[in-house]
């Protein structure tokens, strides 16, 4: 693990606006996933002046995170894919031994965690008593309220894990006000100690001069078809199968439709990607389904979202969804089930459409709805749009203002505690 530098954490008080302000570290607890999220907001820390711990594996790595004067990437390792079981078990005793090395002797005062690791239920109990043990701070991003009843599996374990967690963490970061009120409903968190944040644009995934009509002849399709796209890991939760139904029942009266699939499957998912797969095989205008069944890398994401006319999200349950933000980074419109935040997100920004959730009638009709609207033609002017909109609304610089402010007020919580000067000898 790489020697990680000695910080000063003080609060320092701003003449003109009386506020505390941090000035120091922060860890960022990633769990080994979700780079750009992670990448998002550790460059918009460190870009504000707070130094930034970013503690996770190779899967979450960035050539910046060793490049910023103000990031300091603390890599622990990981579970390698094809590894044996005693290897995954090695691997992953190690990954936690350096995550209690790193947390006990050399972390920061404010631990903000955007994921658990792998192991869950520890992480949720037994780790987050122990960093309170050490006086740490603790936030937390709550991507999913609950993300087991989400994909129809709760459990009264999870729930009490759960609960254990949100109880004893700080202050917990959510997107959407649906996200606030079922803490407050369900895990009786205050008020008061959550802030709503907005989900920032993905800004690692790549974005260079390619055009539509460039993107849609690598891919194969004519400069006339209509094209959506279905993009993301693959999971029942997020319905697939309505948006293959609607397909179907809209391929024998156009011709020029077409459908991508593009994400991987998720492990045990595959009983579920073989109906799929057959349902497409047995209706009409399979020969106009392309599927990409695999990880998408950031470098290839550009292709999809610009060879595309209109982003599918059917899903079934979600509060929010991370491609959606990719499709807002390159402008393009989106037809979306009305689940989670999406019919508030769609209609505020005149972003796209919505119908009702598990009814792939209801998504054919949108769909057409979508192709005689002027989101699609004049599609050019509309992506342009839609991408101004959402760099004010979910822009990295909003995100990190508020973020920096819950920061402080904790900062200044400790203070007020009789901490004297916030100095953290890491």
């Amino acid at each position: 693990m790489p020697a990680v530098a000695r910080h000063t954490m003080k609060t320092a008080k701003s003449e003109s606006s009386g506020k505390y302000l941090v000035d120091g570290a922060v860890a960022l607890l990633t769990g080994g996933q979700d780079i750009a999220y992670t990448y998002g907001l550790a460059t918009t820390l460190a870009g504000r002046g707070i130094h930034v711990d970013v503690v996770g594996g190779e899967r979450v790595d960035h050539i910046e995170f060793h490049t910023s004067a103000h990031i300091t990437f603390v890599d622990l390792g990981g579970i390698r894919k094809g590894a044996g079981s005693a290897a995954k078990f090695f691997q992953l005793t190690m990954y936690y031994l350096k995550l209690f090395m790193y947390l006990t002797f050399r972390s920061p005062k404010i631990i903000h965690t955007l994921w658990n690791s792998k192991l869950e239920y520890f992480d949720r109990t037994f780790l987050t008593f122990y960093l309170k043990i050490l006086g740490k701070k603790l936030v937390l991003t709550a991507h999913n309220v609950n993300k087991a009843k989400r994909d129809s599996v709760d459990s009264t374990s999870n729930r009490l894990t759960l609960t254990m967690q949100y109880r004893l963490t700080d202050r917990i970061f959510v997107h959407t006000e649906k996200m606030k009120d079922e803490l407050i409903r369900e895990f009786s968190v205050l008020s008061d100690r959550i802030p709503l944040i907005p989900f920032g644009i993905n800004t690692l995934v790549p974005d260079t001069e390619l055009t539509t009509t460039q993107a849609k002849r690598q891919l194969g399709i004519g400069d006339q078809d209509r094209t959506i796209l279905f993009y993301g890991r693959i999971v029942p939760y997020k319905g697939l199968e309505y948006l293959v139904e609607a397909f179907h029942r809209l391929a024998p009266r156009d011709a020029n439709i077409r459908l991508m699939v593009a994400g991987e499957p998720m492990k045990g998912s595959e009983d579920y990607i073989r109906g799929i797969l057959q349902s497409i095989a047995e209706n009409a205008g399979s020969n106009r389904i392309q599927c990409r069944l695999e990880y998408i890398s950031d470098s290839e994401t550009e292709l999809y979202f610009k060879a595309a006319d209109v982003l599918a999200l059917p899903y079934k349950d979600i509060f929010e969804s991370g491609v959606l933000y990719v499709a807002y980074r390159f402008g393009l419109p989106v037809v979306a089930s009305d689940v989670g935040s999406f019919g508030e997100e769609l209609t505020e920004g005149n972003a796209g459409m919505i119908f009702e959730p598990c009814n792939s009638t209801a998504l054919a009709d949108a769909l057409e709805a979508f192709f005689k609207s002027v989101l699609y033609t004049d599609a050019e002017n509309q992506r342009h749009r839609i991408r101004s909109y959402s760099t004010n609304r979910h822009s990295w610089d909003t995100v990190g203002k508020i973020t920096e402010c819950v920061y402080s007020g904790l900062v200044k919580q400790w203070g007020n505690a009789g901490n004297g000067d916030l100095a953290t000898d890491l």
